[in-house]
């Protein structure tokens, strides 16, 4: 796998702050030509060091007031392969992590709010085959969301 150089890391920063940032002002920046941005960033794409951009909403705009953190067990941890096209189903349901600890997977969703949320737990997650309990955590804030930081070498 190619490495990224301090070029590169550079440009992440700048693009990870605004990702709709001009590539002639990440070229200025940087000190290079708008080609020379360019093609770094499709081969950072290519490398799937940039794994996606866009636009986040805010699930609360939504009517999606309540998040929430599903802790999974399951009958046999193999079973994860079988659960996660299911949990797939239900667009309420934003993350899965196949996880050690105390769970097999760990699932982030947003509900409209607790009767809701009782619907998608018992009608939907419960009822999915292989699943043994689930223990819910209800995020109250949320103080910090960012990237991981992009250091030079």
């Amino acid at each position: 796998m190619e490495k990224i150089d301090n070029l590169d890391r550079q440009i992440l920063e700048i693009i990870m702050r605004n990702a709709r940032i001009p590539s002639k002002d990440v070229a200025a920046e940087c000190g290079v030509s708008r080609a020379a941005i360019h093609q770094r960033i499709q081969r950072m794409i290519d490398m799937h060091v940039i794994i996606g951009s866009g636009y986040h909403v805010n699930p609360k705009s939504l009517g999606f007031r309540t998040c929430t953190y599903i802790g999974v067990k399951l009958e046999k941890g193999s079973m994860y392969r079988d659960v996660v096209p299911e949990l797939e189903k239900i667009p309420e349901v934003v993350e899965c992590h196949f996880t050690t600890g105390p769970y097999t997977m760990l699932c982030k969703l947003y509900a409209r709010d607790n009767e809701h949320l009782m619907e998608l737990l018992n009608d939907k997650i419960q009822n999915i085959h292989g699943v043994v309990s689930t223990e819910t955590l209800i995020s109250l804030e949320q103080s910090m969301n960012r990237e991981i930081p992009v250091m030079k070498k």
